[in-house]
This record gives structure tokens, sequence and C-alpha cells, in this order.
């Protein structure tokens, strides 16, 4: 007799291994609908072609969210899979039922404790292993893949089924066990129970707590389907929602969202996957309906789809809720916080969250706090933006969460000039406006001072352990501010905490702000690297906007790494998206990678055109993080191209703003410009400020870049040696950064000094050190024997731009042949290479 173990579940987190099956069929889709396809079919590529014969147009375009059931993702694929289940014995089927239904949809380790408890032989399960479908050994008993489950489930009779949960729940006893045993109560009833579906609900809380946010949507969406008051269903369908869209399961959450009907959340939603200012108008009406509901009561997780905090319900909630329960929290919901929900607000959030986290649990959150500093309210608006002192912190308010929301989507749209609406919106409603709001607001009304102390006390939240969302927002607040070390340790923290927490819809946002610091730090392997992986995990995800600004970031590293083609791709496909759904940001900063990339090949003009319009500060134009990546090379290219009339009036408003905000790096840049801006010798001296003040900040790559002008500026001047010494100094940074363009004006400005320079690097001891994080995914992927074609599906790229790396990968590496590509991969990964 074997011992069956379950199997750990399926991965359904990691990059699906593709083949032939659907590849001409997905040759047309775009890569985020493409990467939700084989997620959703667990990257089975024949469930994948059936799928893909079933969509709508809408969903082929991703404006829909896929199937989320079995019998819709392949039907003709699970009919195959059933026969092959019909014809083994009955024992055998029965077998296999119950370990299907231990396993799917919810894990719940309880397969042997019920062989045992009904006695039965599991030797039956040899006729299944001679057939290939599923098999027992040392690791347990597995599925031959995910498909054969499902089809073991959904084979067995609804009675057999409804028993084999029974069986289940009864070996269910330990109290961590409670939301197992609940589901399979809940899996095993025969009608409608607003008793169960109270229990179901409970369930869905505690597994929500411990960080299971797959079980707690399985959990809530059973809830719902159970629950016998239409008002409470829409309820906890809403719950539902927010549990799968936190769970990373992006078609599912807006498959129950639409169905919830609530518009707050599908605000939310739309935030990430959507119109950004349809999202931010319908977030701001989601603040005024729950402002009248939010004094002095808890916040409810459907009007804070992203927060941490648990279900609220308890079996008195389901008999008390009223039909705005799907629309807001009502009294009756606010009463029913319990103590496990008052858990979700730890310590160390109170410790580090606040207002200016638009989506997490701000720990400081009052409806009306009179402010006694007048720079934190703008005239205009009284009372909108006010400060939060220990002595005022209570639970936080629906209406503090949605406007917070609000805020994230005017950074997105880059309308600064809704963030005033959204400023007086809080103001006549008493409702506390997070640190980025006012900071933004602030900044917009040329109030640089204000702006500098309310983004400085939001960036000041990024202790380890915060919330995920506090932290990326104190991230947005450090790069404002300038300062990229705390930006940059605010998104790794956040990462980090968003994975502890089980909640991977958070990481990819992170990762996309990580990519500004990663840059301006001369970090721009690890920084492509990152985005890449972020860019899969945001299409994964269902986050189509997230996915759009990574496109654009992925085009800002392609610039830096002289990849003309990839850069010019990614900008495009990220400028198409960001400009039909309003995203601001995203356009904007792959039009600045454009320009960069025209900047380092000495395409002043182009350069310059291109960047005049970034350098001004208002809608369609970008926001505060673009006009500073902006200005200091607009007024390069101003400058080599005799047209400095505008550029001295950015780069007034530039110096001004880092001046008030006093980041070196800002001062740094800002005495380039004056450099650039001033005749002969007079230069020189604001290139030695310049260049002192880089000393103290971190933009390595920025100080490189004024190295290089500086040396330019010393040779025109005739100082032969000093220019000499800092053309040098900017070739060695620009070689390290694997900038080949940058390098290339120093190797020509060393020439025109008549100095020898050093040769570009072609051979270098270990692929890891020379080829881009780009180049490096390639020239792996061709190594294990992957076709352009096949690579370019995988890394949605087209099939010459994959070739272009190639050669790129080849002149690099100086070889001539994938066999030693094969050789010089395999050297560079031995221990102790490199």
């Amino acid at each position: 007799m074997v011992t069956p173990v379950n199997p750990p579940p399926l991965d359904r987190t990691s990059p699906p291994q593709r083949t032939d099956a659907w590849r001409q069929p997905a040759a047309g889709l775009s890569e985020g609908v493409r990467v939700r396809v084989l997620r959703a079919v667990y990257g089975d590529p024949r469930a994948a072609a059936e799928l893909l014969q079933r969509l709508t147009e809408r969903q082929l375009t991703g404006a829909d969210p896929l199937p989320t059931q079995p019998a819709e993702l392949a039907p003709a694929l699970l009919r195959e899979h059933r026969a092959e289940i019909r014809a083994l014995p009955d024992d055998t089927r029965l077998l296999l039922l119950l370990a299907a239904a231990d396993q799917y949809p919810v894990s719940t380790d309880a397969f042997l404790r019920a062989v045992v408890a009904a006695r039965l032989d599991t030797r039956c399960l040899d006729a299944a292993e001679a057939a290939g479908i599923a098999h027992a050994g040392a690791g347990g008993v597995a599925f031959r893949d995910a498909w054969t489950r499902i089809a073991a489930y959904e084979t067995g009779t609804p009675a057999d089924r409804r028993d084999v949960h029974r069986l289940l729940a009864r070996v269910l006893r330990g109290e961590s066990e409670t939301p197992s045993r609940s589901w399979h109560r809940g899996a095993g009833a025969l009608g409608p129970s607003g008793r169960l579906a109270a229990e179901l609900s409970a369930a869905a809380g505690r597994a929500a707590d411990t960080g299971r946010l797959s079980v707690a949507r399985s959990l809530a969406e059973r809830a719902a389907a159970l629950c016998p008051d239409p008002a409470e269903q829409h309820r906890l369908t809403a719950r539902a929602a927010v549990y799968a869209w936190r769970s990373g399961d992006g078609d599912r959450a807006r498959r129950l969202a639409a169905t919830a009907a609530d518009d707050a959340l599908g605000g939310v939603l739309a935030l990430r996957a959507g119109n950004a200012t349809e999202a931010f108008d319908a977030l701001l009406i989601g603040v005024g309906a729950a402002a009248p509901t939010a004094s002095d009561r808890g916040a409810s997780p459907l009007a804070n789809p992203l927060s941490v905090a648990p279900s609220a319900v308890t079996p008195s909630t389901s008999r008390t809720a009223t039909p705005a329960a799907s629309r807001a929290v009502t009294p009756a919901a606010s009463r029913a916080v319990t103590p496990a929900a008052s858990r979700a607000v730890t310590p160390a959030a109170s410790r580090t969250a606040s207002p200016a986290d638009p989506r997490a649990v701000p720990p400081a959150a009052t409806r009306t706090v009179p402010s006694a500093d007048p720079r934190a309210v703008p005239p205009a608006i009284p009372g909108a933006l006010t400060s939060v002192t220990p002595s005022t912190i209570t639970p936080p308010t629906p209406a503090t969460h949605l406007l917070a929301r609000a805020t994230e989507a005017a950074v997105y749209t880059g309308d600064l000039r809704r963030l005033r609406e959204a400023a007086r919106v809080a103001g006549r409603l008493g409702v506390v406006a997070p640190g980025t709001l006012g900071g933004l607001v602030a900044a917009f009304d040329g109030r640089y001072a204000d702006a500098r102390d309310l983004l400085k006390s939001a960036a000041g939240r990024c202790g380890p352990g915060g919330d995920p969302t506090v932290l990326i927002h104190a991230a947005i607040a450090a790069l404002l501010l300038g300062d990229h070390t705390r930006a940059a340790t605010a998104t790794v923290r956040a990462a980090a905490s968003a994975r502890a927490r089980g909640t991977p819809v958070t990481v990819p946002q992170a990762l996309e702000f990580r990519a500004y610091a990663d840059f301006w730090t001369g970090r721009p392997r690890a920084g492509e690297a990152a985005a890449t992986d972020a860019l899969w995990q945001a299409h994964a995800t269902g986050q189509d906007n997230g996915a759009c600004h990574l496109q654009a970031a992925l085009a800002m590293f392609a610039a830096l790494t002289g990849d003309a083609d990839v850069c010019r791709e990614r900008a495009a496909t990220a400028r198409s998206y960001a400009l039909a759904r309003g995203l601001g940001l995203p356009a904007a900063l792959a039009q600045w990678a454009l320009a960069f990339l025209d900047l380092s090949s000495g395409r002043f003009a182009a350069a310059a055109a291109r960047l005049r319009a970034l350098a001004g500060f208002g809608p369609g134009h970008g926001h505060r993080a673009i006009r500073h990546l902006a200005t200091p090379h607009y007024v390069e290219a101003a400058v080599r191209t005799g047209d400095t009339r505008v550029a001295r009036v950015a780069h007034a408003d530039y110096d001004r703003w880092a001046g008030t905000v006093l980041s070196p790096d800002d001062l740094a840049l800002s005495a380039r410009c004056r450099a650039l801006l001033a005749p002969g010798e007079e230069a020189v001296d604001h290139y030695r400020t310049a260049l002192d003040l880089h000393s103290r900040g971190t933009r390595d790559f920025e100080r490189a870049r004024t190295e290089l002008l500086f040396g330019s500026a010393l040779r025109r001047l005739r100082r032969r040696t000093e220019a000499r010494d800092r053309l040098h100094s900017a070739l060695e940074a620009f070689d390290s950064f694997g900038a080949p363009h940058c390098a290339t004006q120093a190797r020509t400005e060393l020439r025109a000094l008549g100095t020898p320079a050093a040769p570009a690097r072609t051979a270098p001891d270990s692929p890891t050190v020379t080829l881009t994080a780009q180049q490096l995914l390639v020239a792996r992927m061709a190594a294990d024997g992957a076709t352009n074609r096949e690579i370019a599906v995988r890394l949605a790229l087209s099939p010459r731009t994959i070739d272009h790396h190639l050669r790129g990968v080849f002149t690099r590496l100086g070889i001539r042949s994938r066999i030693e590509l094969v050789r010089l991969l395999a050297e560079s990964d031995e221990p102790g290479s490199g």
C-alpha cells in the first residue's frame, strides 16, 4: 500500500513554458493578453490555443476580462480528460475525486486523514498510475497536470462531490484549519444557507488575516453563492473581488467587480487596468459617497480594496446588511469590525503608515483635524490639507482610502489640476488628505516650501516592515525630493513587504518607481532586470497600466545602454497605450527616453524638439518627476542648437525648486545648466560647483555627464590637461554603466584633444558583466536552443529586435556563432568564474 500525500499546489505565478501549439494564434496578441491567457490555462498550450478561439474581440484586446471557469476556458480539452477519468474503475475514480477535492480549488492537505477515516484502499490508485493520469511516490500523489486534476473533480457526480467535501470537513479539526473546514462544509451544502454563508465569510476574514488571499477569495465567493440575502450577496461578491485582486487574479477580480456593481471598487481596478482619468472621477465620487459614514468607524475592505484589513463580517452582519452595503460602509458593517480586523493595523504599521499612502491602511485618518500650520492648507481650500499628530490617530476611513487612490490616479495621469479638485473635495467633506496630495498641490501652486515639507513628511515613512503602499508613496515623495537612495530603499522594502504579506499585486508597482532610482544611481543592469521581471508580473496580475509604465522605464534603460531599436519599440508601445488611457506619466517617460537617445547620439535638434514640451509643467506634459528628468537635458540640447530663450525660463523654475528642496543632485544639475548657459570662462566655476555638489549626491550617471560637458568646455578653452582628466573620468564611468553612446561622445572629445582613448570593451571576462539585462536574457534563451521567433514571442518583441539583440551580444562578446555563446555562458555559470 502506498502512502499518498498531497503535492504542493500547481504554481500559477511563474512564467509558463510555451510550445508550438499556440504560437501562431498568439502572434497578434498583446503581451499582456498573451501572459494572462497562459496563466489562466495553467501554461497548457493546447488549452491556450482552444481559449483563443473562444475569446471575444474585446477580450483579445484586453478590454474585457478573460473567462475564469474551466468549462469556459478549454471545454474540449476538459472533455478529453474526463473521458480518460471515466475509463478508470469506480474505486480509483473515487480516490481521484477525493484527492482533487482536497487540492482544487482550495488546497487543504487532508487527503491522507480522509483516506484513513473512510478506510479506503489506496492500492486502487495503481490503475491511475498505469494510465498515466496520476502517480504516488515519496513526494505524494500528483496529477499529471492541472487539467487532469480539474477533470477528476468535474467527473464526479454532484452527490459524490458533496460526500467527499463532507468527509474532508470532518477530518479537519485543528483551530488553524477553520478556513479549510468551512470551505468543505460550504462546498458540501445542498443549497442557500445564511448560517453557512456567515461561517464562510468569517473564515474568509481569517484566511485574509494570514495572507492566504486566494483561499479568502474562494471562501467569500462561495459565501456569496450560498447567501440568501441579495444585498449581502453583492457585498460578499465585492469582498471576493477585493481578495482576488490583491492575490494577483486580475481577470477574476474584474469579473466579480462587474457583478458586484460597486463604483468605488471599479475605480480602483480602472486605476491599474483602465482609463486613469475615469478612475479618478469614480474614486472621487466614492469619496463623497463614503464620507457621511466614515466618522469614528473602521475601514471596510469594500471601500478599501487594497488594504490589509480582513473581513469584518460576523453571522449577525449577514442578517442586518442593507442594500447600501454593496456601495458603501453601513453602520451595521462598521459595528461588525471584529478584533481580528483591528489586528490588521499592526503597531509597526501605526508607526510607519501615513495619509501619504493612496491605497494602504494609513494609521492617521480622522475626519476633521484642525491644522495649526498655515502651510498645510492652500488658501483656496481651507481645511483640505491637514496634519495628523499621534494623539489624533484613529482607524482609517473609507473616504480617506478612496481619496488616496484618487491621488494616485492623478499621479499617473499627470494632470495636477485634478489634485486641486480632490483637495477641495477633501476640505468640503472634512476628510484628511494624503501627504502626497498636499505636496503635489502645493508644488502646482508654486508653494515650493510647503511642498517640500509635506513631501518630506511622506518620504520619512519608509521604515522596514511597513505597509507596502505606504512605502511606495514614501518612494514617490523621495523621488520628487531628489533623494534616490531613500527612494530605492523604500521600493525594495515595499516589494519585500508585499511578498511577505501574500499580495503580489503590489510588487510591480514598487518596481515601477525603483526604476527611476536605479537609473539615476548608476545601476542600469539591475534596474533593467528588475523592470523586465516586474513587467511580466504586471501583465500576469492584470495591471496593464503598470505594465505600460514599466515599458517606458525599459525604454529609458535601452536609451542609456544604446539599444536604439529596443528603445523605440518599447517607447512606441508605451505611448500608444498611455495616450489611449490618459496615462501622462508613462507617455512622458517614454518621450524622454527617445529624447535622451537622441541627445546621447548627437541628434541635438531632435532631442530639443522632444524635450521642449516636457520642460513645461502642466496637463499633457507629465508631472514633477518628468520635469526633473527633462529640464537639465533640455537646457543641454537647447544650448547645442543655439536656442536658449525657453531653456533659461525652464531652468529658472528648476533652480527655484532645487534651491527649496536642497537636494545635492538637483542643485548640481542646476549649476550645470547655469554653466551651459554661461559664456566662456564664466562657465568653469559653475561646472566646479556642480561637481562638488555631485560628490555629495547619488546620481552617478549625471555626474559623469557633467564631467563630459565640463571636459568639452575645458577643451574649447584650451585647458588640455584638466580637460583630458575630466574626459577620461567620464569615459570610465560610461563604460562601467554600459552607456556606449555617451562613451563614444567622450572618446570623440579625447580624440579632438589628440589623446588616445581606451577602446570600447568587446570581450570581458564574463557575459554577465558586459551584456545588458535584456541582452543576457536573450543570450540565455538562444543558448538554450530557442529560435529568434520563439524568443520574440516570449519577450513580446519583434523578431527583428531579437536579431538586433543577438548581433549586439555577438559583438560585445567577440564571438560569431551560437556554439561559442553556449560555451561562454556555460563557463560564466561555473562556480568561481567571473
